[in-house]
């Protein structure tokens, strides 16, 4: 769809034919006022497509986008303040469309919302799909009593938990243990807090959105189907392990049922106007790893887990399958009796989000990454053409088909290797990763599980004793492709997937290129990225503030096997070679083919304090350093025109907030955003507290100098009135003159 230029105007707040010259002094601009200007560019008004004309909001950090001097950048960075807010350019304002705890059908608005889709079914109205990912253990234990009107046994499940490091392996007590009685009280609170929601919208006269409260609206939670007959089903070969009896592992006795989604972070929206939600970090709450069948490990391996920080392990209390869940979960938002899909064949690792190639005549392809230091990307190819893009019936394309890994070589070529039984081992090296780990299937499959491999000689053995991806998994054929589908991320390195950086995002343009958000380069516990592949502008390893890639398929074809990569954004400081922001994550395209992206700086990381940058002689590290970036933004970076390859903030978000699920309505007038986590470090803000801290930042040449930040303690947003509890939301983002 190509959007009219007045329709992008009206987003910007600017009218056709006459600009709002009064609007110049707040902010925004028109090109007539531009035009005046000639060169002073000390207003930072900047053009991108079709005259999108708008101030970019200040953030802590100096960009060359400022256009100062050095002198003039010390000066105007000397000191700053943190704002407990979302902060918008001049002329643009929000409305708060829903919040944790309203009403949504026949519970609430869960927690953490993140990505979000608008399925419009007719002008000015359809349905919102929300994810909510999940929920931050210390605030919500701190407010969920004020928010959802229950007295939870937080301290009676507490002081037992802190006897064992916080853990309680409550499958295994008694059913008429008191104690379960509690910590399932507790986990089914939280997990319905996790999961989906579809809300109806409308928008009024004024531009406003606002809910209408229609019968398809509805919560999928993380325990859907335990009480309420609203089991989630699934597709593909995984089908086949659920089902199949004499398991090696743990039998959840459901079959090809399943109880609830939760860990919803990231997600997609097919051309046919389904929308496919991502369960990513499910070893919190589940095991991960499965048994050579496939099936599940004890919920035991996974206890329940209750610290200050963490209220984790809930699926324990329940007994529930852990291979069951780390899947796309497709859902029809205008189908009221529509609980959701789990689509086997598009793998089982920690997903985030998903994009989707249905062109006529071709296969559908798609994509998506696993969010974990050195996660793999990975394209699922159908069997099956696609006849028309908008034609429902495309989901069934899903059932079967392939799934593939990514390899990259270091000169920007790359191809796709198939996961199927008859793929040849041939282990990713840990030599080759930064941080010198690699995560591969048990080699003694009796147990099954995983094993972390940091010795390349390590390798040689399990080379030998493993020649195929079957010798790995056991069963039938399919059996095996099922298992080898539901343990993706191990049999992926085990088969020589190239490890990444975080693979957050996958968005395609109209042209059918690929981009995908690395968030982090830094190593950890679960692998590292590739050593050859990502590094920071100056050839960095551990390079911390991500990278966004381009990938076009040979020939431009969905099913290719082989493609072309480039980088096309580097995160980190100006003086640095980075483009002022830090850790990229969600991705969207406006209908100009320019790109808007969210960041997802950790929480622990938020203005922390930095006053020198030499630490025993040594540079400190860019994951150190990620304080200077200040809170989670949104940013707007035109790839066309005279600001191509520029990065402009136009959003700041709330204290220790992530800005997830960026959407823009078709006629480009309301940018829809979720905010998430609110408070999550300090929790609620107690009168207006703030801190002031120091920090050492660099001029966009290089220069240091010392800022001064004021902080707040905690959140009170959305209500902003003191001493309330955070609360993540939803919002819509428009402007503020009349439309």
């Amino acid at each position: 769809m190509v959007i009219k230029r007045r329709d992008l105007l009206k987003f910007l707040g600017v009218t056709t034919g006459t600009a709002l010259l009064s609007q110049a002094t707040k902010g925004l601009s028109s090109p007539l006022v531009m035009a005046n200007q000639g060169k002073d560019k000390i207003n930072k008004i900047i053009q991108g497509s079709e005259s999108l004309t708008f101030t970019p909001v200040k953030i802590p950090i100096p960009l060359a986008s400022d256009y100062l001097s050095d002198e003039q950048q010390k000066a105007v960075y000397k000191t700053y303040e943190v704002i407990d807010d979302v902060v918008l350019p001049e002329g643009f304002t929000y409305d708060v469309i829903a919040q944790w705890g309203d009403k949504v059908g026949n519970s609430r608005f869960g927690y953490n919302n993140d990505y979000l889709s608008l399925i419009e079914t007719k002008s000015n109205e359809g349905f919102l799909t929300i994810n909510f990912e999940y929920i931050s253990g210390k605030t919500w234990r701190e407010t969920s009593e004020k928010v959802i009107g229950k007295t939870l046994p937080f301290q009676d499940v507490k002081e037992v938990a802190d006897k064992n490091d916080g853990k309680i392996n409550a499958f295994k007590l008694a059913n008429d243990d008191p104690l379960k009685a509690k910590i399932e009280a507790i986990a089914s609170e939280a997990l319905i807090d996790q999961g989906i929601g579809v809300i109806s919208l409308r928008k009024n006269a004024q531009g406003e959105w606002q809910r209408t409260y229609s019968e398809a609206d509805r919560r999928i939670t993380g325990i859907s189907g335990l009480e309420d007959g609203h089991y989630l089903k699934a597709t593909g070969p995984g089908v086949k392990i659920f089902e199949k009896t004499n398991k090696l592992g743990y039998e959840d006795s459901l079959g090809s049922k399943i109880i609830g989604t939760f860990q919803n972070c990231a997600g997609g929206t097919t051309p046919w106007g389904t929308v496919l939600s991502a369960e990513e970090n499910i070893q919190d709450q589940v095991p991960e790893p499965v048994m050579a069948d496939g099936s599940s490990l004890d919920p035991s391996e996974t206890p329940f887990l209750m610290t200050e920080e963490y209220l984790d392990g809930r699926g324990n209390a329940f007994g529930l399958a852990g291979n069951k869940y780390g899947w796309m979960v497709e859902i029809d938002p205008s189908d009221k009796n529509d609980y959701g899909t789990k689509h086997t064949w598009l793998g089982r690792y920690r997903h985030e989000a998903v994009a989707f190639r249905a062109e006529t005549g071709k296969k559908l392809a798609v994509y998506s990454g696993c969010d974990r230091r050195g996660g793999h990307l990975y394209k699922f190819v159908s069997d099956g053409n696609i006849s028309e893009p908008q034609d429902k019936k495309n989901s069934k394309l899903m059932n079967s088909g392939m799934l593939y890994g990514a390899v990259f070589n270091d000169d920007g070529t790359g191809k796709w290797v198939a996961l199927t039984p008859e793929t040849p081992i041939n282990p990713v090296l840990p030599s080759t990763v930064q941080g010198g780990l690699v995560t591969l299937p048990n080699s003694d499959r009796t147990f099954g599980g995983m094993m972390k491999v940091t010795d390349d000689q390590d390798i040689i053995p399990f080379k030998n004793q493993f020649k195929t991806l079957g010798d790995l998994y056991v069963g039938t054929s399919e059996e095996k492709q099922g298992a080898i589908l539901i343990d993706a991320h191990f049999a992926a390195s085990a088969v020589g997937i190239t490890c990444t950086a975080r693979p957050e995002d996958t968005e395609i343009d109209t042209n059918g290129v690929l981009y995908v958000t690395f968030t982090s380069g830094t190593p950890g516990s679960d692998g590292g990225p590739d050593k050859a592949v990502f590094q920071g502008p100056n050839g960095e390893m551990n390079y911390e503030y991500g990278w966004i890639m381009k990938i076009i398929e040979d020939k431009n074809n969905p099913a290719a096997m082989s493609f072309r990569w480039d980088i096309l954004a580097t995160g980190g400081e100006p003086a640095q070679g980075g483009m002022g922001f830090a850790n990229p994550d969600n991705l969207m395209f406006d209908n100009q083919g320019d790109l808007w992206m969210v960041t997802d700086m950790s929480t622990s990381s938020h203005n922390q304090e930095i006053k020198d940058r030499v630490k025993d002689g040594e540079p400190v590290s860019t994951k150190s350093l990620v304080g200077i970036f200040g809170n989670n933004t949104l940013w707007y970076l035109p790839l066309q025109g005279e600001n191509k390859g520029t990065a402009f903030p136009f959003a700041i978000g709330p204290m220790e907030v992530e800005m997830t699920g960026p959407w823009l309505t078709q006629d480009q007038q309301t940018l829809f955003l979720a905010v998430q986590h609110p408070g999550e470090a300090y929790g609620t803000r107690q009168n207006k507290a703030s801190e002031v801290r120091e920090f050492s930042l660099l001029t966009t040449s290089g220069e240091t100098f010392t800022q001064t930040r004021t902080v707040p303690l905690g959140s009170n947003w959305p209500s902003k009135q003191a001493n309330d509890p955070p609360r993540p939301a939803v919002i819509a983002i428009r402007t503020s003159n009349k439309i």
